[in-house]
């Protein structure tokens, strides 16, 4: 299924440079583009057609593949009410895209969060503590090569800060 608007999104990317293929999946855009172009378009999609609402980036690993992982990102235009997958394919040698969190606050968070289970490098986002593993956790637990038996550090208890409210 397919709507106008998304029809329009689609034949304004289309000739873009940066931009792989295209096309609508599930009544969801999928533009697939060349690494150096997520920026860009994403600027464009939020700024020019009112995708406003970031919704997730996560990441696929594909082992025996060159380009190893692909890196997925979902926005929603609420005026619109139609949804956009951008999808990028980097390296395990450098799996480096840029940051939206320039235009998008709680990109930081998410991007923290695929570069805890995956190693994705997000140039531009400075800090990629670990968000869900603890300080110290050794590898990316959803990468296909992860030892699954793989025993990782014990930590010391550390009892919480503050006062809490109950």
């Amino acid at each position: 299924m397919t709507t106008p608007f998304l029809d329009l999104v689609e034949q304004q990317f289309a000739p873009s440079s940066g931009i792989e293929s295209h096309g609508v999946q599930h009544g969801v855009l999928v533009l697939q583009l060349d690494p150096a172009a997520l920026l860009p378009v994403a600027e464009r999609l939020k700024s020019q057609f009112a995708f406003d609402l970031f919704l997730d980036v996560t990441a696929i690993d594909w082992p025996d593949d060159a380009l190893r992982f692909e890196v997925v990102h979902h926005f929603y235009s609420t005026t619109h009410k139609v949804r956009v997958r951008l999808k990028t394919r980097v390296s395990a040698s450098d799996p480096t895209v840029d940051t939206l969190k320039s235009l998008f606050g709680s990109a930081g968070y998410m991007e923290r969060e695929c570069h805890d289970m995956y190693g994705i490098v997000f140039r531009g986002n400075d800090d990629l503590r670990p968000i869900l593993l603890y300080e110290g956790f050794s590898g990316h637990p959803l990468r296909k090569d992860y030892p699954k038996q793989l025993e990782q550090p014990l930590v010391p208890y550390r009892p919480p800060q503050g006062t809490l409210v109950r």
